[in-house]
C-alpha cells in the first residue's frame, strides 16, 4: 500500500514536471537533457570532431543533446543494458560494458581513436532501502571513472552522476587523482530534494611514467 502511495506521488509530480512538459514539447526522450544542456553550456563540453561515449544512455536524452552539440562532426556512441531505440547520428551497442563481447564492439566502433568525453546518467533501480541504494549507485559511478581512466584520450573528460551520502568522499577523492580538476554541479532540471549532483572531471592525468633503474657505477 505505501509503494501505491509512493508511486502515484511520484507519476503526479512527475506529470506536472515543467522539465517533462518541455522535453515532451521539444522531442527529448527524457528530463535528463536539461542537466546535460545547462552543465554543456556553462562548461563548454562539446566540441566538434569529438568521440563522445555514453554509458547507461537510454532511453537516450543524454545521447540526442550530445548529437546536437556536436553538430554532425564527430561521433557518439550509446551503451546500455536496456534496449534503446535508434536516433540518428548515434551508434548503439546493447550489453554491460565491463564485458568482454561489448569492449570488443567498443573498440571496433573506436577504430583508432579514443574517447574524448565520456558521459553517465547511470542509476540503479531504486529499492527504497537508503543503504542499498547508495552502495549500488556509488558501485556504477565507480564503474563509469574506472571505464574512463582506462579508455579516455589523455586530457578526456568524465561527467558522471553520483550520490551524496556514504562512499561520496572517497570517490571524489579518486576523481581528483584521475583528472586535472573536478567540478561539481546541481544543474536546475535536478530536483532539490534529490542528493543527486554531476561531477565533472576535466583533463584525464597520463600515466606516471614508471622510475629508472639507477645505474651503478660512475
Amino acid at each position: 500500500m505505501k509503494r501505491a502511495k509512493t508511486s502515484r506521488a511520484w507519476m503526479k509530480e512527475h506529470v506536472s514536471d515543467p522539465f517533462v512538459r518541455q522535453a515532451r514539447k521539444e522531442g527529448y526522450r527524457s528530463r535528463a537533457a536539461y542537466k546535460l544542456l545547462e552543465i554543456a553550456a556553462r562548461d563548454r563540453l562539446f566540441r566538434p570532431g569529438m568521440t563522445v561515449v555514453d554509458l547507461g544512455a537510454a532511453p537516450g536524452g543524454w545521447s540526442q543533446v550530445a548529437v546536437e552539440k556536436l553538430g554532425g562532426r564527430g561521433k557518439v556512441i550509446a551503451l546500455d543494458l536496456l534496449e534503446m531505440a535508434p536516433l540518428p547520428g548515434v551508434i548503439c551497442i546493447r550489453g554491460d560494458f565491463r564485458e568482454v563481447p561489448v569492449l570488443t564492439e567498443l573498440a571496433e566502433v573506436l577504430g583508432e581513436s579514443s574517447p574524448d568525453l565520456v558521459i553517465s546518467d547511470m542509476s540503479p533501480n531504486i529499492s527504497g532501502i537508503g543503504v542499498s541504494d547508495q552502495a549500488r549507485s556509488m558501485h556504477l559511478a565507480e564503474l563509469a571513472l574506472e571505464f574512463s581512466l582506462e579508455r579516455l584520450n589523455s586530457d578526456g573528460d568524465l561527467l558522471v552522476k553520483v550520490f551524496q551520502g556514504s562512499g561520496f568522499e572517497e570517490f571524489l577523492a579518486n576523481m581528483r587523482a584521475g583528472f586535472d580538476r573536478v567540478l561539481t554541479r546541481k544543474p536546475d532540471a535536478s530536483r532539490d530534494r534529490s542528493r543527486e549532483v554531476y561531477l565533472l572531471g576535466r583533463g584525464k592525468r597520463r600515466p606516471m611514467a614508471a622510475p629508472r633503474p639507477k645505474r651503478e657505477g660512475g
